[in-house]
């Protein structure tokens, strides 16, 4: 298993997709939502190098990890915002995830990448991680993405790396009208709801598809489970609705196909 070096080294899961959207130089601006440790955000970084990223994550112990990885990676251009994007703006329980032995190396702990604005269906969980647990809740600080844009005046985003276990659409609504400037999201899709209210996938596909958004990619992570899948704005890709992506259709014909339709932006 991979450490945390050896991780953020790796190339980005949908590096591929991503150097087809947009060209590498391009100063892109990316939301990495449900940061974590920012693990992804310097990921993201290595790959666009003139991009601005803005990370989010509200779990203490996290941020703490994350500005350590920041100064260690020499990230000055992620900006870290310690707080829960949601549809309100105000503060929400927020439960943290923990449990089992880290078999991934003492600086990479996969244990807090599951905690939640939504309470979780410990059955349902432990079905599949028998040593996650969820034994305590804090009070955090929600806010809008709308809102944030507006204070950092951010007109449009490029590309959004969302994993906010089960508040996808919570998250896609508190971006108000400025759904519509949204380019492309990489997001999870639940098939079992491993927390109470949890939107599914088509529940989530359905949102994206009436936001103007087509799913151009779909990869399995745990079968029949969950999976991600990248969606891009019609309005700026255009040429991506001749895409059909079937559900968990292997991932290099999509890449073929998507290697015929979308053009790099000059």
């Amino acid at each position: 298993m991979q450490n945390l070096d050896e991780f953020i080294a790796s190339p980005v899961e949908i590096e591929e997709q991503l150097l087809k959207l947009f060209n590498k130089s391009d100063e892109l601006v990316i939301f990495d939502i449900g940061a974590c440790e920012c693990e992804d955000s310097i990921r993201y970084l290595k790959l666009f190098p003139n991009a601005k990223i803005h990370a989010f994550e509200p779990r203490p112990d996290n941020v703490i990890t994350a500005r350590r990885n920041l100064a260690a990676f020499d990230a000055r251009s992620i900006e870290l915002a310690e707080i829960a994007l949601s549809d309100d703006v105000g503060t929400a329980i927020f439960h943290l995830s923990s449990g089992g032995e880290d078999s991934t190396g003492s600086n990479f702990n996969r244990y807090n990448k599951s905690s939640s604005l939504f309470k979780p269906e410990l059955e349902e969980t432990q079905k599949y991680w028998p040593t996650l647990s969820f034994d305590e809740t804090i009070e955090v600080q929600t806010d809008k993405l709308e809102n944030y844009c507006m204070e950092k005046s951010i007109n449009s985003i490029d590309f959004i790396h969302m994993d906010v276990q089960g508040a996808e659409i919570m998250v896609l609504r508190g971006a108000g009208r400025l759904v519509n400037q949204i380019k492309s999201v990489w997001l999870e899709l639940g098939d079992v709801p491993l927390y109470q209210g949890q939107p599914l996938r088509n529940e989530v596909d359905t949102f994206m598809k009436d936001h103007g958004f087509i799913k151009i990619l779909e990869s399995e992570a745990l079968a029949d489970v969950y999976g991600d899948a990248l969606y891009v704005n019609k309005d700026f890709f255009p040429e991506a609705q001749q895409v059909q992506v079937n559900d968990k259709e292997p991932l290099p014909g999509l890449f073929a196909k998507l290697a015929g339709l979308v053009k790099k932006r000059g």
